[in-house]
């Protein structure tokens, strides 16, 4: 048992959970500095977190309103092929998995009445779960945001083919 325990740490790749989690914390100050507290959920819910809205200058300007879009495909893409560890095949699906996932949850918010029917009601006074109604109620679709989940995709996709680990059993096809 502690040897395929042992195994399946090795076939982890550390480095692309690593890059996941540096740019997930990287955009995570996007919100940290740049975004009023009452527009995410974590400021707005959990008033011990603080945030450093005018309090620093905005420091990603413009390109804050696009930069979630572009990370939140990245980070998450990078975590999930980091820990599953299973080749470019498998990159391609999770990539698409996550692609998929941004796509809808953006165009949840153009279709904003249809999403918010969806929502069962069980998740309110959930933590997170809570958050779906407003995040289509409130949220703002933008093509530009779909640029940039299509973009944060193939970053994600162009980063894991070259951090593969070379094994002989992978799946580099």
């Amino acid at each position: 048992m502690d040897e395929s325990l042992n195994k399946r740490a090795r076939s982890v790749n550390w480095l692309q959970i690593f890059l996941g989690i540096f740019f997930l914390l990287t955009g995570s100050l996007i919100y940290i500095i740049d975004r009023p507290p009452e527009h995410t959920y974590f400021f707005s819910h959990y008033k011990f977190i603080k945030t450093l809205h005018n309090t620093l200058p905005a420091f990603f300007g413009p390109l804050g309103n696009f930069l979630p879009d572009y990370i939140h495909p990245l980070s998450f893409i990078l975590i999930t092929s980091g820990i599953v560890s299973c080749g470019k095949k498998g990159y391609r699906i999770i990539c698409i998995f996550w692609l998929v996932i941004d796509c809808i949850f953006e165009l949840g918010q153009k279709y904003s009445s249809l999403f918010i029917k969806a929502v069962p009601d069980w998740f309110t006074g959930i933590p997170f779960l809570e958050a779906f109604k407003n995040y289509f109620k409130k949220g703002t679709f933008d093509p530009y945001d779909i640029v940039a989940i299509f973009a944060g995709t193939l970053t994600a996709y162009f980063i894991l083919t070259i951090t593969i680990k070379k094994t002989p059993k992978a799946d580099n096809t």
